[in-house]
């Protein structure tokens, strides 16, 4: 298969994807109106095929673009559904927690959408781009940014879990609070641990193409107060022993600022990262 074949095929098993998620979406969601358990592992299974569907349309986007699929905004976007898809269907499988599946898939459905409104157009790489180096750094803001997403869903169920009674159906499928505190701590100290990566990768990467490690571009500024904001969240929890309402809003704000930083900056304080 040429590539033009290839990407016919990225682009059929993209909108498959699309598909796939939503039907998740709405099998969780009726998972939790009708309190039917089956529902659950169902719905679970059906994002894990969109998943499937979706890592083999970004293998055939690579091969048709004959390069990692990670350069421009519909590329980052779809990646950025994908990382947090992945962080998403971990989570669930490790704590036995299907609720975060109908949080989670309604955000992952939201950005693959936004994915699908950018040009799909394949353009030849700018010099700069040309580097062992993407890939570092690339993959590791998707992980960064998909962990930091799913800790959004965790600190938005733990803001609602009052509103939960135990003996009721979602009080029977969620959490406890320090359980979902303790959640969406690992979840934010990953994307961090991540995120870290990125902004060091960025930086060598920076000094090889434009000879600085650190130019103060607006998506470098806002990456950097995104670190900030969830290294603040930590050293609170370590060392003050910060939990509960309070670090829930914190790390929802933290993913306000990176949605700002991918989104945000990206269409309003345009640099050299307008790329991507």
């Amino acid at each position: 298969m040429g590539t033009e074949g290839m990407l016919r095929a990225e682009n059929t098993l993209f909108t498959a994807a699309m598909i796939v998620y939503f039907a998740a979406m709405i099998l969780y969601f009726v998972f939790i109106s009708a309190k039917r358990d089956k529902l659950a592992k169902a719905a679970f299974a059906v994002q894990a095929a969109g998943f499937i569907l979706h890592t083999a349309a970004l293998v055939c986007r690579g091969i048709g673009a004959g390069r990692l699929p990670l350069t421009n905004q519909y590329e980052f976007a779809t990646s950025f559904a994908w990382g947090l898809c992945l962080v998403s269907l971990i989570f669930v499988w490790k704590y036995k927690f299907q609720v975060l599946g109908a949080f989670s898939v309604p955000v992952v459905f939201l950005i693959i959408g936004y994915a699908a409104m950018q040009s799909k157009e394949v353009k030849e790489l700018m010099p700069a781009l040309r580097s062992g180096w993407l890939g570092f750094h690339v993959s590791t803001a998707i992980i960064a940014y998909g962990a930091f997403g799913v800790s959004f869903v965790l600190s938005i169920i733990f803001l609602m879990r009052d509103k939960m009674k135990d003996q009721s159906f979602m009080g029977r499928h969620v959490p406890d609070k320090e359980k979902l505190d303790m959640i969406s701590y690992r979840s934010v100290a990953l994307g961090l641990l991540f995120l870290t990566f990125t902004i060091l990768t960025g930086a060598i990467w920076a000094e090889r193409a434009w000879g600085s490690y650190w130019s103060w571009d607006p998506k470098e500024t806002w990456s950097l107060v995104t670190w900030i904001i969830y290294a603040v969240y930590l050293h609170l929890r370590l060392r003050k022993g910060w939990k509960g309402r309070s670090a829930a809003i914190f790390a929802v704000i933290g993913f306000i600022c990176v949605m700002f930083t991918y989104v945000g900056v990206n269409t309003l304080l345009p640099g050299m990262h307008s790329y991507g």
